[in-house]
């Protein structure tokens, strides 16, 4: 596969918005054989603004323009999803390796165009789903591949917050800015925003799911995207998981928990929330709770994988083939809801 030529990777991003401030950019001026080169924005003041804030000599508010830059030699798609795949296509066309946002697009259908227009261009095509490389979800990996809590039976998801925000953006008017709640620009809500973390992650330590089947419904009204999903999945390795998640809960009621229930014990994690892993076991006297530090960056461990896959030295974990497995699944368990939206 066709990846840069030279030894350092030299980024260009095209939507420069609220994900690059913290998470992901910043790290691409931190990692060895790495550099931000050009940032681009519609809003060219606020491209500017963000160039000149993170040292960034080049700036653009055209996406040709920067994908034809040529000493931009990868391209970083960090838009909402509905964009995902007309600029995953202009930059594989570009002869550049692709690392795009997640969840990967709005749709399975999407995904596979994405896949195809990469491999015809033989360029790489990387996805954001960093928790792949974060230490506590890779200590998890590893107390289950121990055997600490025997064979594995259940995966259980729950993930439970309030709307009191959503409530507050309609009645101030300010709704419509949410692009996350719009199918027709997020593929499908919260569930799609937040579950494809889970989701790609138990694809990640058990493979690929086989088999998924859920509900969807709309309970607050607020939006046109789902706010509640209830589903069961399987995996190949007939691993069974079942997952609830809801979007209308009170604050009291909010939950963020992955438990994986084995014949000797249990390991919970939350997703969003502190770095920890509990272990439960019949033979410990108490609960043994394992923390963690996270980087500054979150995604820069990732990011650090797919420079040196690109450059040829290392491997990255999150490619465009196990991405496009959490839309289908995540495409199974809403199909009920959004066909008949259709």
């Amino acid at each position: 596969m066709t990846k840069i030529k030279g030894n350092i990777v030299k980024w260009g991003i095209l939507g420069v918005g609220d994900v690059c401030e913290v998470k992901s950019a910043p790290a691409m001026q931190l990692i060895d054989n790495s550099e931000l080169v050009a940032v681009m924005r519609r809003n060219g003041k606020k491209a500017q603004n963000y160039a000149e804030r993170h040292q960034v000599s080049k700036w653009y508010d055209k996406t040709d323009d920067l994908i034809n830059d040529p000493e931009v030699n990868a391209i970083y798609i960090a838009t909402p999803p509905d964009a995902h795949l007309e600029l995953t296509i202009k930059a594989a066309k570009a002869g550049k390796p692709v690392y795009v946002e997640k969840p990967m697009a709005r749709s399975y259908a999407e995904c596979q165009q994405m896949i195809e227009a990469c491999k015809e261009a033989d360029v790489p095509l990387y996805v954001a789903y960093y928790r792949r490389r974060l230490p506590n979800f890779l200590k998890l990996k590893e107390l289950i591949e121990s055997g600490i809590i025997g064979e594995i039976q259940l995966v259980k998801i729950e993930l439970y917050k309030s709307n009191a925000s959503d409530i507050a953006a309609v009645e101030s008017g300010t709704m419509s800015a949410n692009w996350r709640v719009d199918p027709e620009v997020a593929g499908g809500g919260y569930f799609y925003d937040l579950a494809a973390h889970q989701l790609d992650y138990l694809d990640f330590i058990f493979g690929p799911i086989r088999s998924a089947m859920g509900h969807a419904g709309n309970q607050g009204k607020l939006y046109k995207a789902a706010d509640i999903i209830t589903s069961s999945f399987t995996f190949e390795s007939g691993i069974q998981g079942v997952g609830s998640w809801c979007f209308t809960v009170d604050k009291k009621a909010e939950l963020d928990e992955l438990s994986i229930i084995g014949t000797e014990g249990k390991l919970v994690i939350p997703f969003f929330g502190p770095a920890e892993i509990i272990l439960e076991k019949a033979t410990l006297k108490e609960h043994k709770k394992y923390r963690f530090d996270l980087p500054a960056h979150i995604q820069q461990p990732l990011i650090q994988t797919i420079v040196d896959d690109i450059l040829g030295i290392g491997v990255c974990p999150s490619m465009g083939q196990s991405a496009a497995r959490t839309n289908w699944v995540m495409e199974e368990m809403t199909k009920n809801y959004y066909t008949n939206k259709k």
